[in-house]
């Protein structure tokens, strides 16, 4: 495992910060594509961050709730500068896409909706959906190799998330503890003896409900802290969660207004977790999307600089070794299972499949072929295709 060199880095804070800067504001494609853009640019063509700290980072990213995109860049920002690049890392990847979903949130109120983005995420969807195809690829080969231990990982974890739809966190768990207690099993577990210790499961969030009326804006940062502090796996897997208190629950908005939501957070760059600030502008104009940001990230944010340094400090311990190789091959399997289900969802029929199949010839025929062009392209071919083919 390569070593990490956080004494002598390669770069300066500014220009992590100038990356996660551009990848907030031009990197498409949601928490898949996201965390390969990291590691094709950051650790294979720069050399900024090692193989080593960029697999533990993924594994913090997974195994903490929260969006994955973005605990792992708060995450690349402390491997050499701390709790200081950690924050500005986690800022300037949030802030572009929190802008732009703002902006949108007041389109949407002035001009009554956006009729054209059903027509857009047509196009956008199915170019993305051979994006993260290909980031996944990548992401793979990279992580597991030809060790056959992680690969059964890997594909026990994919078909899980296929059939449930959903990423299953104590599993993610179980196969670092797998690999951990095969490859460099404590002296109890080589004993054959059990250990008193044991994993817990997470706490179930309090519910909201209470004998005081708290105003809106509290009301908001109290749900948006839950979801940010309980749901586990990638962006994607607090949609449903969003679903339940802010249409069922709270009644904030309506069906059509939160699909209008998550259609903003999948055609614009950045984290997908970001269509909270849409959701948090449509509630309370830019105090609820403030508010609803800040709740949501705060929570991801100390669940990565908190444990950071135990990681780092003890992350190279032949256990802590192989649970981390364990828990990243799970990841890996559960973020290729989230790609087939977004594709089952955006890949509904010819056009959408000539659309992502192209994105995919594209992006293997032409390596340096830029994310944003292609987006573009497709956005505008959803604008022509979606009126012909949904008539």
């Amino acid at each position: 495992m390569q070593e990490s060199t956080h004494t002598n880095p390669r770069y300066t804070l500014w220009q992590m910060v100038s990356y996660m800067l551009r990848l907030g504001a031009l990197g498409f494609g949601g928490p898949v594509a996201l965390v390969g853009y990291m590691q094709r640019d950051l650790v294979e063509e720069r050399g900024w961050i090692s193989a080593a700290d960029y697999k533990e980072g993924l594994a913090l990213a997974q195994l903490a709730p929260g969006p994955l995109a973005a605990q792992l860049g708060i995450y690349l920002g402390y491997v050499h500068y701390r709790i200081l690049g950690a924050t500005l890392a986690g800022l300037a990847f949030v802030l572009p896409s929190f802008l732009m979903v703002v902006a949108l949130g007041w389109a949407y109120v002035r001009f009554g909706g956006i009729a054209w983005m059903q027509a857009v995420f047509y196009g956008v969807g199915a170019a993305v959906t051979g994006i993260i195809a290909m980031s996944t690829k990548k992401l793979t080969v990279k992580t597991l190799g030809r060790d056959k231990l992680l690969w059964a990982v890997y594909l026990t974890l994919a078909a899980v998330t296929i059939a449930t739809e959903s990423e299953v966190a104590w599993l993610l768990i179980a196969g670092g503890v797998l690999v951990w207690l095969l490859r460099a099993p404590p002296g109890w577990a080589r004993r054959g003896t059990l250990g008193a210790a044991s994993i817990a499961e997470l706490p179930l969030a309090a519910g909201l409900a209470g004998s005081a009326d708290p105003s809106l804006l509290t009301q908001i940062a109290l749900f948006f802290a839950k979801a940010g502090a309980f749901v586990f796996g990638s962006g994607l897997a607090i949609v449903p969660f969003l679903y339940g208190g802010v249409v069922t629950e709270h009644h904030w908005l309506n069906e059509k207004q939160f699909v209008d939501a998550v259609a903003v957070a999948m055609i614009t760059p950045g984290p997908v977790v970001i269509t909270v600030g849409f959701i948090g502008y449509l509630i309370a104009g830019l105090g609820g999307a403030t508010v609803a940001a800040l709740a949501t990230f705060i929570p991801c944010y100390l669940f990565t600089i908190i444990p950071a340094p135990y990681f780092k400090r003890y992350g190279k311990l032949p256990g802590v070794v192989a649970f981390v190789d364990g828990i990243t091959a799970a990841a890996v399997g559960a973020i290729t299972g989230s790609v087939v289900v977004l594709a089952k969802r955006s890949v509904t029929d010819l056009p959408s499949v000539a659309l992502a199949a192209a994105t995919v010839l594209l992006l293997w025929r032409f390596k340096k072929l830029q994310e944003p062009v292609i987006i573009a392209a497709a956005a505008a071919a959803g604008l022509i295709l979606y009126p012909l083919t949904h008539s």
